[in-house]
């Protein structure tokens, strides 16, 4: 297969064209990035790429958001399959040598190529998403607490749930999907302890395309669902999408992950059944980054997002979550004691 990296610009498509020239001009990477501030920020997509319905349309409404709000330029480069992280520090060296600032990975993926980059260009902040294991002057690295959002979601399965049977579809066996993981199995056994769980995983490391293959993840479900599930909840990306289609389909509910799958229009066909999701904020992640660097003072370090700070939670946005007053208040009180410490929640299964 001919590999290819999509760069494309949110909002005006020929801006890409200019994005493409002044990434191949002479600028050396010595005095890239001196200006702080105006130049336009970049995003760099995660497996899947744009359009998964899940993460990286979450972190592209951040981006747009910007565009609006801050009258910046924002910019986007997609994944290759099965790239290297040499192909991501190329990535990521372009995005900053065109003078975008910050620059940002979106997901764990992008953690060496990150630290590589941020060398090369000292004056670019960049940001990573869901990794704080490289660290730097110039990076910030946006984490959240998947594992307490994930426990509200246990928790309304197990409420929700007829067979006392639930399923958890996780895109890649990694650290941190385990914590989504651990959090929905942890909800689920403190709400009911008699409710089995069925947890399976697509793909294990260094094979990603969990994340990204939807018939991976239909076939997952499918399999769960004829043990008996009845509500399902993948944390895979768009291999999630299979799993909803699934699942939808066999009129049972599914629990979507990191935006509310609700409201996304790919999946509108299936809307009725995503009786919630576990939601994690990358949008305002990215905004915020963005911003303080508009304002000249860049966020660095590790910026952590929690129940405490609803930079995790619940979507209430399908009518038929929100008549269903038990599990709403059997939520509330959980939300509650994880932020009061009440209820510590694992990050391991």
């Amino acid at each position: 297969m001919r590999r290819i990296t999509r760069i494309a610009t949110v909002g005006v498509a020929s801006a890409a064209l200019a994005f493409t020239a002044t990434a191949c001009g002479n600028k050396s990477s010595s005095d890239a990035g001196s200006d702080a501030r105006g130049a336009g920020a970049a995003i760099a997509y995660d497996v899947g790429g744009r359009g998964d319905q899940s993460f990286n349309d979450a972190a592209y409404e951040g981006l747009a958001r910007a565009e609006k709000d801050l009258k910046i330029k924002g910019r986007a480069a997609e994944p290759t399959d099965g790239e290297s992280d040499a192909d991501k520090v190329q990535r990521l060296t372009e995005l900053a040598r065109a003078g975008n600032n910050p620059v940002i990975g979106v997901g764990f993926a992008y953690a060496p190529a990150i630290q590589k980059a941020a060398e090369k260009f000292p004056k670019t902040t960049f940001g990573i998403i869901d990794d704080s294991s490289k660290t730097g002057k110039n990076i910030a690295n946006m984490v959240f607490n998947e594992e307490q959002g994930s426990y509200l979601g246990g928790v309304v399965a197990a409420k929700v749930t007829k067979t006392k049977t639930v399923g958890f579809v996780g895109g890649v066996e990694t650290p941190l999907i385990k914590k989504f993981q651990a959090g929905f199995e942890q909800g689920v056994k403190d709400t009911d302890p008699s409710v089995k769980v069925l947890s399976q995983y697509l793909t294990q490391p260094p094979d990603n395309t969990g994340f990204s293959k939807p018939d991976l993840g239909k076939a997952a479900a499918q399999g769960q669902l004829d043990k008996k599930a009845d509500v399902v909840y993948a944390a895979a990306g768009l291999a999630g999408f299979g799993s909803i289609e699934a699942t939808s389909k066999a009129g049972k509910w599914a629990i979507g992950v990191d935006s509310d799958q609700y409201a996304q229009k790919g999946l509108a066909a299936y809307k009725d059944q995503i009786l919630t999701s576990v939601t994690k904020d990358v949008s305002d992640a990215v905004f915020n980054l963005i911003k303080s660097v508009e304002d000249g003072k860049p966020q660095t370090g590790e910026i952590r997002y929690g129940l405490d700070k609803d930079g995790v939670g619940l979507a209430d946005s399908n009518p038929a979550y929100t008549k269903m007053t038990d599990v709403v208040a059997a939520v509330d009180k959980a939300k509650k004691d994880i932020i009061d410490g009440k209820i510590k929640v694992r990050t391991t299964p």
